[in-house]
Formats: structure tokens, sequence, C-alpha cells
């Protein structure tokens, strides 16, 4: 009986699944998406609030009108009437940037260490607002609602028919999901992100040309990985997909 219990609940997950796909934006390819864009928003806003309540938000200096200006910008050919879109520049050495459903951009200082122009410094707050854009932070959380549903399948069958098998299953599943899923997903969500993030700069009118360069400062003395431990492709694999998403729009 329990056998065909745990079949039942995997047959009513694909259904379920089956009917949640969206379109990521520019590229078409098909999501899953498990949670309302209502969700989504609120959840953004949340998180914004609490980040910068743990930040030193910098305000009224030329790099953060700098931020503003460009964020807004790119806001006006995203297009998206319910988006309530800020921009703040935050007291932090990381280069690094973000962007949270709803387009609530947050630029770190360090970032402009490498940023060395507004195209430059387009390139990254274009492809965070892509992030959001493609909703990749939703995706995220339905990938790991499935994850979850599924291993609690496996332990629903393993427990029924080999029960001592159940802790290897868990060991096994949890590197299965994270290398061979969850982390190549990320990688693939990332250059996505690079290729929407190029198109929103196009249409801003930057020059695409600095996209490339700015990726070249990221590398510059940068000791990276092995990619197939990383969530992000390295900055040599970027640059080529860039320079094939820059090469199909000139055409």
């Amino acid at each position: 009986m329990k056998k065909y219990s745990s079949y039942l609940i995997l047959f009513i997950l694909i259904i379920f699944i089956s009917g949640c796909t969206a379109k990521a934006p520019y590229t078409n390819r098909s999501q899953m998406i498990l949670i309302s864009q209502s969700q989504e928003l609120a959840l953004g806003e949340e998180s914004y609030k609490e980040a910068l309540d743990k930040s030193k938000v910098i305000t009224n200096t030329k790099d953060a009108n700098r931020v503003k200006n460009i964020g807004m910008r790119i806001a006006k050919v995203v297009n998206r009437s319910d988006y309530k879109w800020e921009f703040n520049l935050v007291e932090n050495e990381a280069k690094n940037a973000f962007c949270l459903p709803g387009g609530k951009v947050v630029v770190y200082t360090g970032i402009l260490d490498v940023a060395k122009n507004d195209s430059q410094l387009a390139t990254v707050m274009s492809h965070e607002i892509a992030h959001a854009l493609a909703r990749h932070g939703a995706e995220r959380v339905s990938s790991g609602m499935v994850t979850n549903a599924l291993q609690t399948v496996g332990n629903i069958v393993l427990s029924s028919q080999a029960p001592e098998l159940t802790q290897t299953f868990n060991i096994a599943y949890g590197l299965g999901a994270q290398y061979g899923v969850l982390l190549p997903y990320g990688r693939m969500q990332e250059s996505e992100a690079d290729e929407i993030g190029i198109h929103l700069m196009h249409s801003a009118g930057y020059d695409l040309n600095e996209a490339l360069k700015f990726w070249e400062n990221m590398k510059e003395g940068k000791n990276e990985g092995i990619e197939f431990f990383s969530t992000h492709p390295n900055s040599s694999t970027r640059i080529e997909n860039i320079k094939r998403v820059i090469k199909d729009i000139k055409n």
C-alpha cells in the first residue's frame, strides 16, 4: 500500500509542476515557478528592508546619484508598472550588487573599483535587474521545493522497502542534487542574467563593449576555482557568452 501511495505522491507532484510553467524574458526559456508573483514581491520587499537596516546607505553623493540615474534609465526600458524601483548605494568592500523582486537594487561601493564608467556600472546593474525580471529567485525557491519533495518521496519508498538505505540515500541525493542540479542551475541563471542584461543595456543606450571590459576587470587578479563546483560561470566563460550575445544583437 505504501508503495502505491508514494507513486501517487510522485504523480501528483509531476502534474502540479507541469501546470506551473513560465517563460523567461528575451531567452524564452521554460521555467518552473511554484510561487505567485505577489508572494515573490512581498518576500523581496521584506528582504530589502532587512538588508538596508543592516547596512550603511550612502545618499546625496556623486556615486549614489550615478547609481540612481543609471538604474532609472534601465528601469524605463524594463517597463514594469508593478515594480516599485529603488536604487541604493551601500558601503561594503565586496565587489557585488543585488536586485530583489520588485526592483529593489543595492550596489556595493566595492564594485565601483571595477566598474570604471557608467556603461560598466550599467553592466552589473542590468545583470542584477535581469535576475529579478526573469524571476530567478522564485525559480530557485521552486527548485528547492521540488528537491525536498522528491527526497521525501524517496524516503517513503525506502522506509517501506529498504529502510537500512535511507541514510545512504539522503547523503547521495544531497550531493547529487547540489552538484547535478542546483549548482548548474545557478550557472544557467547567471548566464541568462548576463544575456538579458546585455539586451537591457542595449535598449538603454549603453556601450555594449564596456560590458566585456567590466568582466575583464573582474577577472584580473582573480584566482577562479573549478567551474563545476561553482554557482557562477568563470569570467572567461561569461565573456565568451557575452561576445556571442553582442554579436547576435549587432547582426
